[in-house]
């Protein structure tokens, strides 16, 4: 068994290593000389205060604390489901807790 592993490995690797390459590896002088070619690799901002000079894009925390303390006559897992839902509008992703957080009832006999 261990013959097999060990020529399906060896096989494998040298797959690999018969790989054309398109750009130079990154262990190599020719990658740390030439520039990304990418669109996804965009130049980073020099200055990294920038980021605290745009303005807040979350919502305030009146309009949170109004969708949580909407609906309270609703059960549990409906009000979770229509905070998600508010939040939506707003651009926000609301993941209720997975946990679960209601009080258990015990059951007496």
């Amino acid at each position: 068994m261990r013959d097999a592993i060990a020529r399906a490995l060896v096989w494998v690797l040298s797959l690999l290593s018969r790989a054309p390459r398109v750009e130079p590896g990154r262990h190599t002088a020719k990658f740390f000389t030439s520039r990304p070619t990418s669109v996804s690799e965009a130049p980073s901002d020099p200055d990294p205060a920038a980021a605290w000079r745009t303005p807040w894009q979350t919502p305030s925390a009146e309009t949170v604390r109004e969708i949580f303390e909407q609906r309270p006559e609703l059960p549990y897992l409906q009000r979770e489901q229509w905070r998600a839902a508010a939040f939506a509008e707003l651009g926000v992703d609301y993941d209720h807790p997975t946990t679960n957080i209601t009080p258990v009832r015990r059951v007496t006999a």
